[in-house]
């Protein structure tokens, strides 16, 4: 289960020390943007040491640097050897970009005798040419586990500005959940920037679950338990689904493929909804309410 992604500066001691306990299901590991090349050497060594020697109880996600500079090879030849949880690849424009990084680190895996396509990949789109591409991403290797929307990238190459209120990604935003949701892959929402706004940050995050987003990335520990919370189950939420369980198994018992629940049809889509929300509740140890059993 991954609801939040916290973004850790590869070049910084002082955060990636912290990683195991500031709450987020992920941290990815950045040696892309936070790094200048002048420090990508280093880098690459801090958050291979990190991975190696810390023990970091939640998702170890590495931001490598893009296919075309000259560094992404180097890092995936330094990271790969711990074996973190997902390869963040970025400015993917076509699915021949993940392709090449999928067939290096098939030949670092060999060479280093690891298992041979455990580290997944998630593409992270921030370009028109990777939004209007994104099926073909999402669906280009098995290793591709996700996609990530880069929203700062992105407004920057269609001349736009960049807002609070996200106006100007909401095609990007609904074209990303569509195509990862059609490939069968999990979806991730840009960071909110301001990280000093909280309420923005609520409605931000509350706005990517409604439109289908597995969870949603941070730049701030501070945005880490809001995009938690949204992105779990509310006690209703998970009551209802039990509900509805129950509700579809007594119409079956009477041979009947859907039943009214409080006024509304159960049917097989809400079924299938209210079995996520349950197995979302079951791994986050969220039980259902004894007075409601």
């Amino acid at each position: 289960m991954r609801r939040s992604l916290l973004f850790l500066p590869g070049n910084n001691p002082n955060m990636l020390i912290n990683a195991g306990y500031l709450g987020s299901d992920a941290v990815i590991f950045d040696l892309e943007d936070a790094v200048s090349p002048a420090e990508k050497d280093a880098a690459r060594i801090l958050v291979r040491n990190t991975m190696k020697y810390m023990e970091l109880d939640c998702e170890k996600i590495v931001r490598i640097n893009s296919v075309d500079t000259s560094f992404w090879q180097a890092d995936l030849d330094t990271i790969l050897p711990q074996c973190p949880d997902l390869i963040l690849l970025p400015k993917v424009g076509l699915a021949s970009d993940v392709l090449t990084v999928a067939s290096y680190m098939e030949e670092v895996e060999r060479k280093l005798g690891l298992e041979v396509g455990k580290v997944g990949i998630m593409p992270l789109i921030e370009t028109a040419l990777g939004v209007e591409n994104a099926f073909s991403i999402a669906s280009s290797s098995p290793r591709v586990k996700a996609l990530f929307l880069g929203a700062e990238d992105l407004t920057a190459d269609i001349q736009c500005k960049r807002t609070k209120e996200g106006r100007e990604i909401e095609y990007a935003r609904t074209r990303l959940v569509v195509a990862a949701r059609a490939a069968g892959v999990d979806v991730y929402d840009t960071p909110f920037t301001d990280v000093n706004d909280d309420e923005g940050i609520v409605v931000d995050a509350q706005l990517a679950k409604s439109l289908g987003f597995t969870g949603k990335a941070s730049i701030s520990p501070r945005h880490v338990e809001v995009i938690n919370d949204v992105f779990s189950p509310t006690l209703a939420e998970i009551e209802y689904a039990y509900d509805a369980i129950e509700a579809i198994e007594t119409a079956k018992k009477q041979g009947k493929g859907a039943i009214s629940l409080r006024g509304k049809m159960i049917d097989a889509p809400i079924v299938a909804r209210a079995e996520r929300t349950i197995a979302m509740a079951k791994a986050l140890g969220m039980e259902r309410s004894e007075d409601c059993e």
